[in-house]
């Protein structure tokens, strides 16, 4: 039986996801203005400044000589859940 590692497992569903955002962002281009572009490009974003209060979406380590600011944003759209779903679809099936 071929085991995998839970860093390719994770790294194949990350790029799944990935894909399917970047699909999602090129149907917007692709797509005139109606109902069906705006449910492909709505998406929820979530970002580190969220987690620890900051509404700019960055997080300061101010240390008086130097200061560190560390940004991450996450988005997700309907076609990344397409993306991660076919991506475990081939981790389950395809050994």
């Amino acid at each position: 039986m071929n085991k995998r590692s839970l860093s390719i497992i994770v790294l194949i569903l990350f790029f799944g996801t990935l894909f399917g955002t970047l699909l999602g962002e090129l149907l917007g281009w692709v797509l005139p203005d109606s109902v069906v572009r705006e449910f492909f490009l709505k998406s929820i974003n979530f970002n580190l400044g969220n987690v620890v209060g900051n509404e700019t979406g960055v997080v300061t380590l101010d240390l008086i000589m130097l200061s560190i600011k560390f940004g991450l944003t996450l988005t997700f759209n309907f076609t990344s859940i397409i993306g991660f779903t076919t991506a475990y679809y081939f981790l389950r099936y395809f050994r």
